[in-house]
């Protein structure tokens, strides 16, 4: 992976500013000594937080994303000045921007890939909170910042302790990373507790405090099958070379070993502050808000196999095996895990019924209209008909 070298002044575009990645950013932003700006933000729906983080960084450009808030909203809310775009078309717009040097991608799902694009084929320096970028068109996105010369720089933990860790050697030298999970609250869990999981359950992640949908995913561990796929291509890896382990204590975020038996990890308490930061300024480092280690007081780290033929950690298998396939495969894993995950918020499945009906989804596609290397819109276009499929699929289930 290229480094970018940091500008004096950073001008940001965020996308994505009112989720938990969003806010941690602008946080980051703010404590920056004025060395990073804000151009432009989106937000998709809370219109009360979007306008708060306006009136605090008088961006330019605020974008309301989700149409129907969007048709709404009270222009006269915004302070003087702001220009307001409306609809989900707004992020191509903010990715694009000619003054927003860089563009963080933090809006979640499959929502994000467009935009993700947009930026790339502008040529900004797109620091990628938005897993789903990767996993639906890896390829496509990895081919279009080679071809723009647009750096790539992750924002998730484990992804962005990889991208640190390489530092130590050469891409040749690696043997395998190792990506960390703390295996979500139900990893001590046996399959009878585990179909009697509710929602309140679900959502009280031992460790992280995020969105509904990534809390979910971290339940499931397909938040955990995502990164694997994400890996695969921000780092050009084979299936073989990449492992998860669990780790309770999230204080490793993940590990490259490599060919010489050297394991470096990089270590810091829970804080999506730090790798954010640091996809912002590296291969600089700058003092920042992130939490600290206290190395006055005793810490233990736990790391254990994932024991993948158990329901707990089935959708580690399906993304293995997702990389293997490559093509469209991955695309139909996301598709069908955010059709999944929202039933089961509503309440319609039980909790093992998601990567279940993630692995049904993959296996009827693999066996008809696999696509070796689709196209952005052949992309768009299985991503449809695998939420259509997983829907009827779930409907007669919840109906049975």
């Amino acid at each position: 992976m290229r480094f970018a070298l940091i500008m004096t002044r950073q001008n940001i575009s965020l996308l994505g500013s009112t989720g938990s990645i969003g806010c941690s950013t602008l946080d980051v932003i703010s404590h920056s000594d004025g060395a990073m700006h804000l151009c432009a933000l989106a937000g998709h729906s809370n219109i009360k937080l979007l306008i708060e983080q306006t009136q605090q960084f008088k961006p330019k450009y605020v974008a309301v994303t989700n149409p129907q808030t969007a048709s709404e909203v009270d222009k006269s809310l915004f302070p003087d000045g702001t220009i307001l775009l409306k609809g989900p078309e707004s992020l191509i717009q903010l990715a694009q921007l000619p003054e927003a040097q860089t563009v963080v991608c933090a809006v979640v799902g499959r929502a994000g890939l467009e935009s993700t694009m947009a930026a790339l084929q502008a040529s900004k320096r797109v620091a990628l909170a938005n897993k789903e970028s990767l996993v639906i068109g890896g390829e496509l996105v990895i081919e279009a910042s080679k071809k723009y010369n647009a750096p790539l720089l992750p924002i998730d933990s484990e992804h962005g302790a990889v991208f640190q860790s390489l530092r130590a050697g050469n891409h040749s030298e690696i043997k395998r990373v190792v990506l960390t999970a703390s295996g979500g609250p139900f990893r001590e869990y046996s399959e009878q507790q585990l179909q009697s999981v509710t929602l309140e359950q679900a959502l009280a992640h031992p460790t992280w405090k995020m969105g509904k949908k990534i809390t979910i995913d971290s339940a499931t561990l397909m938040n955990k099958a995502l990164e694997i796929v994400e890996a695969r291509w921000l780092f050009n890896l084979t299936a073989e070379q990449i492992a998860v382990v669990i780790h309770p204590q999230s204080y490793v975020h993940s590990m490259v070993e490599f060919v010489d038996g050297s394991v470096i990890a990089q270590i810091s308490p829970p804080d999506m502050r730090l790798p954010i930061q640091y996809a912002l300024t590296c291969p600089e480092r700058t003092p920042g808000p992130a939490s600290q280690m206290d190395w006055s007081v005793c810490h233990k780290l736990d790391f254990f196999p994932p024991d993948m033929t158990q329901k707990r950690f089935k959708g580690l298998s399906l993304a293995l095996k997702v990389v293997k396939y490559g093509g469209s495969s991955a695309c139909v894993m996301n598709a069908a895990n955010e059709v999944a995950v929202q039933y089961f918020i509503e309440g319609k499945i039980p909790f093992l019924e998601i990567v279940s009906t993630c692995c049904k989804a993959v296996d009827a596609h693999l066996q008809s209209g696999f696509i070796p290397h689709p196209t952005l819109d052949e992309l768009i276009q299985i991503d449809n008909q695998t939420r259509q499929w997983t829907q009827r699929e779930l409907d007669a289930l919840a109906n049975a």
